[in-house]
């Protein structure tokens, strides 16, 4: 990726804003016992915590997205990284459970625009020639934070405290927040960038121009972006009780695993690039729907065997997998509307969350039905429909481009 000092810092700021971003959402899984016994509740009750984030965090990335495109991409990142800070920080002094969840959906507010502003500032900033290849790199550095927070919140709730963990996650938010008040505008960088500064109203209500988006002529793209959410998403989200329940191991033994999806994800990233001048970018696509596949077979062999060593390829692959696929989605919605890019971005992200929130919802069905090797079978029937059929409509939004 041949970027300058100037447009480097950018995509490792944005990134690190993206991972602490990650890191806080995806700690809490591991973390939900502590708190339960913390706060004198049900395991099951204290698990409304992460629908209080995630629900805010992906309706309202759209919205974000298009804050960005009208006020500022820079100017609006500011805001919403320093309500991170604010309501991870109330996180981690929530006296009740109820207070805590109200935290919770402050902080999934705020967040919620964190990666789709960024992915757009980022193509503002190195161009459209470069943006698939910047933008892989920003969501590999991203959800390297989901990946090591896994691991990390256990070890950090079993060394402390499910506190220490929300203030210790806070902490990394103000320095987030810090490193985005050095960088430029982005037109100092000598680039055109027209989130840079305040651009002019689209016409439409704001659910008009999101809806003629999604179902315009690049509706494939956002289509896509929903299955890749509720297979890539949902997968992950049963890997922790999975690995306890078929293999006996405990939330920082799991956690240690899932590690290696983060890993993974920022090694994607940077190649991704690669991948993308050799193939295009329905290639990068095609390689990370298979690793997809790779890793839900390594889960149907963990089903058989019950040994976990399996799962540490599964992890790897699907994080591969993921950031390989999420982020040209990304790269390519931004074709929608050249003029509305953040609200492109951020209807990327409703999809792919919106999805991963099916799909969990979803799977805990197919569980009780059949049990988890019922669950990776349909996942990977899902892959591969999408490989197939959505393989083919996005060919037909390339030609249109």
């Amino acid at each position: 990726m041949n970027l300058t000092p100037e447009q480097r810092c950018v995509v490792y700021t944005l990134g690190f804003c993206g991972l602490v971003s990650a890191a806080d959402n995806w700690f809490v899984s591991p973390a939900l016992p502590a708190i339960a016994n913390g706060l004198g509740v049900a395991a099951s009750a204290a698990a409304i915590v992460l629908t209080a984030y995630m629900l805010p965090y992906g309706m309202l990335q759209p919205v974000c997205g298009a804050l960005g495109d009208r006020f500022g991409r820079l100017r609006v990142l500011r805001v919403i990284v320093a309500g991170l800070v604010v309501g991870t920080f109330l996180c981690a002094v929530a006296p009740t459970l109820p207070m805590l969840v109200a935290a919770r959906v402050v902080t999934g507010c705020f967040a919620a625009g964190i990666i789709a502003v960024s992915q757009a500032y980022v193509g503002d900033v190195v161009g459209e020639q470069r943006r698939g290849a910047a933008v892989g790199v920003l969501m590999g550095i991203t959800f390297t934070g989901q990946g090591l927070s896994s691991g990390l919140g256990g070890i950090i709730c079993d060394l402390m405290s499910w506190r220490a963990a929300f203030a210790c996650f806070g902490v990394l938010a103000l320095l987030a927040l810090a490193l985005l008040w050095r960088l430029p505008p982005a037109g100092a960088q000598g680039e055109k960038s027209p989130g840079s500064a305040v651009a002019p109203a689209a016409s439409g209500s704001f659910f008009s121009r999101a809806t003629r988006i999604f179902f315009g002529d690049h509706r494939a793209i956002f289509f896509v972006a929903c299955t890749t959410g509720l297979v890539f998403l949902g997968v992950y989200g049963f890997m922790g009780t999975f690995l306890s329940e078929r293999c006996g191991l405990g939330s920082t033994q799991s956690g240690l695993i899932m590690m290696l999806y983060g890993v993974m994800c920022l090694v994607g990233g940077t190649v991704s690039g690669r991948i993308g001048a050799r193939r295009g970018a329905l290639g990068v696509i095609r390689v990370g729907e298979a690793s997809g596949l790779i890793a839900i077979a390594a889960l149907l062999v963990v089903s058989l065997t019950g040994s976990w060593l399996p799962a540490l390829l599964a992890a790897g692959t699907l994080g591969f997998g993921y950031i390989l696929t999420q982020p040209t989605l990304v790269s390519l919605s931004m074709g929608a509307d050249p003029a509305q890019t953040g609200l492109c971005t951020g209807l990327i992200g409703l999809g792919v969350f919106a999805g991963g929130g099916v799909g969990s919802a979803a799977g805990a069905l197919l569980v009780s039905l059949g049990g988890y090797a019922l669950l990776w079978v349909v996942a990977a029937a899902l892959l591969v429909c999408q490989l197939a059929v959505g393989g083919r409509a996005l060919k037909r939004v390339l030609s249109i481009g």
